[in-house]
């Protein structure tokens, strides 16, 4: 199976989880880029510690290290979409981080 990867795009055109991730530092960047590429390979196969289920339709994808990142994302068929990206600093998902990786999930499921 071919998985696709896309980066959600905001009305403005703008990447956001892209130009988080060119924000950080190298070692994280070599670390995202090659669960990307798990992700890429495996797609909805792909299981703990790399990903994780948090609701019916949205995953995380898992970042660990010394900075804990976490990507939401949705499959829809054989395509991944890349919708919101934070820097994990508690036990639990931030309300707000999660209700704005569904709200753009509800926006690309209505389209």
């Amino acid at each position: 199976m071919g998985w696709k990867i896309y980066y959600y795009r905001t009305s403005r055109g703008d990447k956001v989880v892209e130009r988080f991730i060119l924000k950080l530092d190298y070692s994280t960047r070599t670390k995202i880029s090659w669960i990307l590429g798990l992700l890429k390979e495996y797609g909805s196969k792909l299981i703990m510690p790399y990903t994780k289920r948090v609701s019916n339709r949205l995953h995380e994808l898992r970042i660990r290290g010394t900075v804990e990142i976490r990507i939401f994302y949705i499959i829809v068929g054989e395509n991944i979409f890349l919708l919101h990206a934070f820097q994990k600093k508690s036990q639990k998902i931030p309300l707000k981080e999660l209700e704005l990786a569904q709200k753009r999930s509800d926006e690309l499921i209505s389209h």
